[in-house]
């Protein structure tokens, strides 16, 4: 049975900064009357150093963690269950084609994603996001 490929708190942090990031794109509050959509005020976080860090995390990261990363985000998901791990990361590792920090961005839940996977796999989600910080 393969195993994953990244530490548990390696997976904390995206956890920790995609909620950070969410938090700030999430303060958009669609009933306010205005001439700005949805598009125009995502741009405006195009540049936030939260995003930019994230996405420099994920980049840095070596293509097994990538991998495993990937793999846990379609788990939580409900893509695989806990036990198609191995079959997650086959895929995962099959089907890169994409930046992987820019196909695990594009996903709004992601450290919904993450924390559920995480859990299924039986690893402490409150120890992973201690230990990254």
């Amino acid at each position: 049975m393969a195993s994953l490929e990244i530490s548990p708190s390696k997976v904390g942090y995206v956890i920790v900064k995609a909620r950070e990031y969410g938090a700030k794109v999430g303060a958009w509050d669609d009933s306010a009357t205005s001439d700005h959509d949805a598009d125009s005020i995502l741009e405006d976080f195009a540049d936030d150093p939260t995003r930019a860090e994230l996405k420099g995390f994920i980049r840095d990261l070596n293509e097994d963690e990538q991998v495993s990363l990937v793999a846990l985000a379609w788990i939580g998901r409900g893509s695989y269950g806990p036990d198609e791990l191995d079959e997650a990361l086959e895929t995962a590792r099959a089907e890169r084609v994409n930046r992987t920090e820019d196909y695990l961005m594009g996903m709004a839940m992601l450290p919904d994603y993450l924390e559920e996977a995480l859990d299924r796999l039986g690893y402490s989600v409150e120890d992973a996001e201690e230990d990254s910080l």
